[in-house]
């Protein structure tokens, strides 16, 4: 009956687990704030209200300005985009590459013989999909919030509670503790942080050097960034490719040599700088955890899978930690 239950729990508590594992891990980086909060104004859930809100802030409105300036961009690119294919001035900078040229020509034929303009409007079913995640993304946001509020407020009995039911000593919970707060803190800060900071500069290179919907491109960067065998120069290698296509040999070389010797050593950088000591484990398990997480889980993958990874290491090592020290037990002294 117990399995049943703790079955139906899952089944019911399912939908939310994005928003439950974003409480999780803002919990572990906000933790330094929210102790310094019950420091200084000693009452717990008046601490941990002050800290929702302060994280609240700190994500909604840089995530609300961004979004909403993407969401200009986009159309301002998708309106020049089809500008430029009315007009026919796509075809006559495709002369200067002869073999794109000939890809766009029998694209042509394929369509008539007409250079019929792509319909670059989204279909109304995609823009109805795309309003309900939205919606959905904001339930799970204040579902992180509701959480993160008790996580604060109750933060030694929620550990206490979630321990209790850990099959290990006292010394192994604490450690598997310590592995999923490393994780967490390392993904967090040294994954989402630096891919970030990532993108923000290869964005501020295009916007300086005026390519068309900057922000966009650099919202775009940040998310490869975080994928480890990709990066920002999936962007910023192609553009420059192109300006110097197009002539702009003094912008392609300042964008080559920016993406180069900035945003694709930054990393190296600050990842020591933010993450200091914690875990960092092999690039092959870590992209695994990454992409396998987002295909499994969506946003909360990036967490949740890092941390699966190391929660199952932290038992690995746990189990191999028992069984030497069985063998030695039993070795004849």
């Amino acid at each position: 009956m117990a399995t049943i239950g703790v079955g139906l729990c899952a089944f019911i508590v399912g939908p939310f687990v994005p928003g439950l594992v974003w409480a999780i891990a803002l919990a572990v980086v906000a933790d330094p704030l929210h102790l310094a909060l019950r420091r200084w104004l000693k009452r717990p859930a008046l601490a941990a209200g002050a800290g929702v809100v302060i994280v609240a802030l700190v994500l909604l409105l840089p995530t609300g300005l961004t979004v909403w300036q993407i969401g200009a961009q986009a159309g301002e690119s998708i309106e020049q985009a089809q500008k430029q294919f009315d007009s026919g001035a796509v075809r006559k900078a495709l002369d200067r590459v002869p073999a794109a040229a000939r890809v766009y020509d029998w694209m042509t034929s394929q369509r008539g013989g007409r250079a019929q303009t792509p319909d670059l409007t989204p279909a109304a079913g995609e823009a109805s999909a795309w309003v309900r995640s939205a919606i959905w993304g904001v339930v799970q946001f204040f579902v992180a919030l509701f959480t993160l509020f008790f996580f604060f407020r109750d933060r030694e009995a929620v550990i206490k509670v979630v321990g209790s039911f850990m099959p290990m000593s006292d010394h192994e919970t604490s450690y598997f503790f310590e592995r999923i707060r490393s994780m967490t803190h390392a993904t967090i800060y040294g994954t989402v942080v630096v891919a970030l900071v990532q993108g923000a500069l290869g964005g501020v290179m295009f916007l300086i050097l005026g390519i068309p919907g900057a922000l966009l491109w650099g919202v775009a960067m940040a998310l490869l960034a975080i994928i480890p065998t990709a990066g920002a120069f999936v962007i910023w290698v192609p553009t420059a490719i192109v300006l110097g296509a197009q002539g702009h040999w003094i912008q392609a070389t300042i964008l080559a040599l920016w993406g180069t010797l900035v945003v694709g050593t930054i990393d190296n950088v600050l990842y020591p700088a933010l993450v200091g000591k914690e875990m960092r484990l092999h690039t092959l398990p870590v992209f695994l955890s990454i992409v396998g997480g987002l295909s499994a889980f969506g946003a909360a993958g990036l967490v949740l899978g890092p941390v699966t990874l190391a929660a199952t290491l932290a038992m690995l090592d746990i189990l191999k930690r028992r069984t030497v020290h069985h063998r030695s037990a039993a070795e004849p002294r």
